[in-house]
């Protein structure tokens, strides 16, 4: 049996992804105070509004606290020699293999949010797909990319 990547994102990757759940959550509450409003102004039934309210609460839940501590569980990868293993999924645990020999480039981006927590996302480009790293140390974001692109640029120069 081949075992799941062991290197873990920062935890601090929690407290961000919980930032955007809840600015994710204030907007959808205001679309939805708006259709209560529009609902009553019109004298729409009274169940849709409760309806709306109920999908309201579980989506805060879900959005704010359920969600990003399971993503955050599963988010594992490794950077071997030849290859960079990733493992994310809530519900569907996806596992992804990059062979070294497709990266092309590797950068690093970091938002608003990650930079308050000193924190950066690794983004792995091959010719097809991009891959990300999310929420990593700032000092483990850069170390990683500098490392992924050696090994890379060693890989590219055996073919």
């Amino acid at each position: 049996m081949i075992l799941e990547p062991q290197k873990r994102i920062s935890a601090k990757a929690l407290t961000v992804w919980k930032i955007s759940g809840v600015i994710q959550i204030v907007i959808s509450w205001i679309v939805t105070g708006v259709a209560i409003f529009l609902l009553h102004t019109f004298n729409g039934p009274f169940w849709i509004s409760v309806l709306l309210i109920v999908i309201e609460l579980i989506s805060t839940y879900l959005f704010i606290f359920l969600l990003p501590t399971i993503k955050w569980r599963r988010w594992r990868y490794d950077v071997r020699d030849e290859e960079i293993e990733l493992q994310e999924g809530i519900f569907i645990v996806k596992r992804t293999l990059i062979p070294m020999v497709r990266v092309q480039h590797v950068d690093t981006v970091q938002g608003p949010i990650l930079r308050n927590y000193q924190l950066a996302s690794v983004i792995i480009n091959t010719a097809a797909t991009s891959h990300e790293i999310p929420a990593l140390e700032e000092s483990e974001a850069e170390e990683l990319r500098h490392f992924i692109s050696t090994l890379a640029r060693v890989a590219d120069e055996d073919v």
